[in-house]
């Protein structure tokens, strides 16, 4: 009896580890359709969002991380911030990955608190820069496609950026009809993104709640939203503003994720249909 309570609990540990295991490396590639008044040139656009990396490595030079991004073949790529991890910051592998995508699709970018609270903000923007990056903190680019346009905008981060509502108000002035999308990296700022007249946001910073209570979808715990908090994972609509919530890739001060793989987003453009 003794040696089966040994069997049992060495088999109960493999079978946690490897549950633990699927749950922080099984990457996941979440599709979704935003279905809105766009440009007729940009229907069918597609747009791959990765969030929350925080230095985390999946495989050998990311290379299970690359081949679901290549085989997504977005037409862009947009980085809603914590690219690095303040605890255990390696700006060379976050470039190292930077370097790969943006020879997949153009590349933009908006900060995170752990880019500015790893001290290494500088240096990263400065190669991300001269890797082909176009960093949108507080500000815009207009993107063409087919004759038609649209808006790209960004926020930095809060941390350093507290005056974003008056900057978002700024970045809006002038936007018209002209469809537009903002990058940013917290969804808890989502009433603010609703009283602009944003159309499409992409946030992360919420982990999906790092654990989630299944069949709920519900998480457990998020930045800046607490115990149970709202967003945390999916696509959220409040008066004409659409808000997808990446549930991230990488973990930090809690290192594990519980009904919560990491996940990219792949999100297509549709014209409504009349």
């Amino acid at each position: 009896m003794k040696y089966k309570r040994i069997i049992s609990c060495i088999c109960g540990g493999l079978l946690l580890g490897a549950f633990l295991y699927w749950q922080n490396d099984g990457l996941m590639l979440t599709k979704m359709t935003y279905h809105g008044d766009i440009p007729e040139g940009f229907d069918g656009y597609k747009i791959l969002q990765v969030a929350d990396l925080q230095n985390k490595v999946f495989g050998k030079d990311q290379e299970p991380l690359l081949r679901k991004i290549k085989q997504s073949a977005p037409d862009i790529i947009v980085l809603t911030g914590d690219l690095l991890d303040r605890n255990r910051t390696d700006v060379d592998a976050a470039m190292e990955f930077i370097k790969e995508i943006v020879n997949i699709a153009p590349v933009y970018f908006v900060s995170g608190n752990h880019e500015h609270q790893s001290g290494e903000w500088e240096r990263l923007s400065d190669e991300m820069v001269e890797a082909g990056v176009t960093i949108l903190n507080n500000g815009k680019s207009i993107i063409q496609r087919k004759g038609d346009t649209i808006t790209l905008l960004g926020l930095a981060d809060k941390r350093v950026n507290p005056h974003y509502d008056k900057i978002l108000h700024t970045l809006m002035a002038g936007q018209g009809d002209s469809f537009n999308i903002l990058l940013s990296h917290r969804p808890e700022l989502f009433e603010s993104y609703v009283a602009e007249g944003v159309d499409l946001v992409f946030t992360g910073h919420a982990h999906g709640g790092q654990i989630r209570i299944p069949f709920l979808k519900q998480g457990i715990f998020a930045p800046h939203q607490g115990f149970f908090p709202k967003y945390t994972e999916g696509m959220h609509e409040k008066d004409g503003t659409v808000m997808v919530v990446s549930r991230g890739l990488g973990n930090s001060t809690f290192p594990f994720r519980i009904f919560n793989r990491p996940e990219l987003i792949e999100l297509t453009l549709r014209m409504e249909q009349e």
